[in-house]
């Protein structure tokens, strides 16, 4: 984190005594995440805010010590809910979509409360900004975000063979899963995907690494189609496509760039990993195991979903 960067936040949370951690709960209060879950978006069973994040806050009722205050349709209806936050976890559209960027001040109510040592998190399409306006924002409170043309968004089966340690890899067991991965992400110079690190008090881990197969950077990839020159030269790199950051305010953060398909919820690793995200982001402990949870049935996945039109078949 630059060092004016720093200072700003710290003098934002001077200025705001209402966001101070001494404003929260008392310690043995359960601790709030506020999930917000973003406009309906794609055709049916792709980017399922809503049912997504309604399956998650389900699971999170049997946490221990958490609250979930969840939202739809991009945004809180009650700013003030904030005021007690632990941390906010936006599961979006994202560039010029992005909830914070979608009404005036949302921008500055963020990084107010990042300032405040609210942890922050981001999930699939919610990971992208426009660089112009807010990259270097998410790059101090996550550690990185998807940059346009930078980086690149197939859809791929990425196999998940080996964890760091960390409280969000806690119980997780190799798997493979298809989905729109984005990868090579803008971080923050210095982190990557060849393990943890520190630059200037932020503690950076890569959490779900894989290596994208030749033809993967070849492409197509979503959108833009390219194929990038850039992402061709790079072939059998590693890449990150979830990690966490603990920043020098206190505040955690963290980035995870699956999510397209919603049927991934079915898969018991996919979902963990998450759960493990979301309890930890706002200082939760994770068990050993990792957060555990009931399966998603055939029934549960169709629940809940948003109403869109199919996409119609070409020709």
């Amino acid at each position: 984190m630059k060092r004016s960067t720093f200072l700003r936040l710290a003098l934002a949370a001077s200025a705001s005594p209402s966001l101070s951690r001494s404003s929260h709960a008392a310690a043995d209060k359960p601790r709030k995440l506020v999930l917000i879950a973003g406009q309906p978006s794609h055709p049916p069973m792709m980017h399922e805010f809503r049912a997504g994040t309604i399956l998650l806050e389900k699971r999170l009722a049997e946490v221990p010590g958490l609250k979930v205050d969840r939202h739809e349709l991009g945004w809180v209806t009650d700013e003030r809910t904030f005021d007690d936050a632990d941390a906010v976890v936006c599961f979006s559209d994202g560039n010029g979509r992005h909830p914070l960027l979608q009404g005036e001040g949302r921008l500055d109510k963020a990084e107010s409360l990042v300032s405040a040592g609210v942890g922050f998190g981001c999930m699939h399409f919610g990971v992208e900004v426009p660089k112009e306006t807010a990259g270097s924002q998410f790059r101090d409170w996550i550690g990185g975000c998807y940059e346009n043309q930078w980086s690149c968004n197939p859809i791929w089966d990425a196999t998940f063979d080996q964890f760091p340690e960390h409280p969000i890899t806690r119980g997780m067991t190799p798997f493979t899963i298809k989905d729109e991965w984005y990868f090579n992400m803008r971080f923050t110079d210095g982190f990557s995907a060849e393990g943890p690190s520190e630059i200037d008090g932020v503690k950076f881990t890569p959490l779900l690494v894989a290596t994208p197969s030749d033809e993967t950077r070849d492409g197509p990839y979503v959108h833009p189609k390219g194929p990038y020159s850039h992402i061709q030269a790079e072939k059998g790199r590693r890449e990150a496509v979830m990690w966490a950051v603990e920043r020098p305010d206190g505040g955690r953060g963290f980035g995870f760039t699956g999510g397209h398909f919603h049927v991934n919820w079915q898969n018991d690793a996919f979902r963990k990993v998450i759960l493990n995200a979301l309890c930890w982001v706002a200082k939760v402990d994770v068990p050993a195991e990792g957060i555990a949870s009931a399966p998603v049935s055939e029934e549960e996945i169709n629940q809940n979903l948003d109403d869109k039109k199919p996409r119609r078949a070409a020709g």
